[in-house]
């Protein structure tokens, strides 16, 4: 039952981003409230970082989450015709992953913390 929590949260939140990433502009202007997307998208995305990342994909995940980063600290709007909309969704979709990458962040450090080395 977890795995399909985690999963549709992830697919929600994922189809959300890219959605209102396309098409907040008309969103906007057509009278429709997007301020609670965010908080939607932070929600979705700890739900996905508890359920969905296990101890094999953390590291995985951390190197996507980070490469996400990056491009969103990219002035991806500079691009003709639309990179204005390529922004947006990369922007959205940082929003989704950064409560995950906590989560999992926390997993990594308690996992390397509670794992006792051997000499």
């Amino acid at each position: 039952m977890n795995e399909k929590i985690g999963y549709y949260a992830f697919m929600i939140g994922v189809v959300l981003a890219l959605i209102v990433g396309i098409f907040a502009d008309m969103l906007g202007t057509m009278g429709i409230d997007v301020s609670l997307l965010p908080l939607v998208l932070v929600v979705l995305g700890l739900i996905v970082g508890i359920l969905n990342i296990g101890d094999k994909e953390i590291n995985n995940f951390l190197i996507a989450v980070i490469a996400i980063a990056v491009v969103g600290s990219a002035d991806l709007s500079t691009i003709p015709m639309f990179g204005i909309y390529l922004q947006s969704i990369v922007s959205y979709l940082a929003i989704f992953v950064a409560p995950a990458a906590l989560v999992v962040a926390l997993k990594a450090i308690y996992n390397l913390g509670s794992t006792p080395r051997t000499m």
